[in-house]
């Protein structure tokens, strides 16, 4: 009985991330969507649903990934954004790749998975909103169109990519948080008149996969 949940829970998962990617293009398709947000939202989702499988293969996509969507943060005056994916994500995915793969399940190309204890998690939280208060103070100055929301999202995204390094589960309450406000931030860039509809899409897939595979993990765990 088990195993047939199982199985019917990773049929759901497919059909799931089916319609994704059916969305993506069709949304890309009919709004004519730049090509760059197009394959960013592809290697960015597909990096997202890999990493949540445990899967070290996640890691190569995600440097693609980043590199289109750092080019779609210099165009919108994202520095924040722009300096996270190419001076921290790139370096750190390359990193997580072989990290993933010193601690796999036995007899699986599947992580290993674990938890930050209360201590850490305070201490992170706090360093982290502290830095990220500092750090829009310092966009706002350079002329960042969206100060402190880029600043959240950058800080809490460096601890986000380091608690997946560290294959911890409590990544997935802080991409929520990275995910929601990014949302919001690229939404309203798309509402001004800019075609990044697809990563739009993205951020919002982020956000459902965040609730979505903490939930797996949690079981798991």
């Amino acid at each position: 009985m088990k195993i047939d949940k199982v199985e019917k829970e990773n049929k759901y998962e497919i059909l799931g991330f089916i319609l994704v990617y059916i969305i993506l293009f069709s949304n890309a398709f009919i709004t004519h969507d730049s090509w760059i947000a197009l394959v960013s939202a592809f290697c960015g989702i597909s990096y997202t649903i890999l990493a949540g499988k445990g899967f070290p293969v996640c890691y190569l996509i995600g440097v693609i990934g980043s590199i289109f969507y750092s080019y779609l943060s210099l165009k919108s005056a994202l520095w924040g954004n722009l300096i996270l994916y190419m001076l921290y994500y790139v370096p750190m995915q390359i990193t997580g790749f072989f990290q993933w793969n010193k601690n796999l399940k036995d007899g699986k190309n599947e992580i290993i998975k674990t938890k930050l204890t209360n201590k850490e998690r305070i201490i992170y939280f706090i360093a982290s909103s502290v830095l990220s208060a500092l750090v829009g103070c310092i966009l706002a100055h350079f002329g960042d169109t969206k100060p402190f929301i880029d600043s959240i999202t950058t800080v809490f995204s460096i601890l986000g990519m380091y608690l997946t390094v560290r294959r911890a589960i409590d990544q997935w309450i802080v991409w929520m948080i990275v995910n929601g406000l990014s949302l919001i931030m690229w939404l309203s860039i798309a509402l001004s008149g800019v075609k990044v509809y697809s990563t739009v899409i993205m951020w919002g897939v982020y956000f459902i996969l965040a609730f979505y595979f903490y939930y797996r993990w949690k079981k798991e765990i």
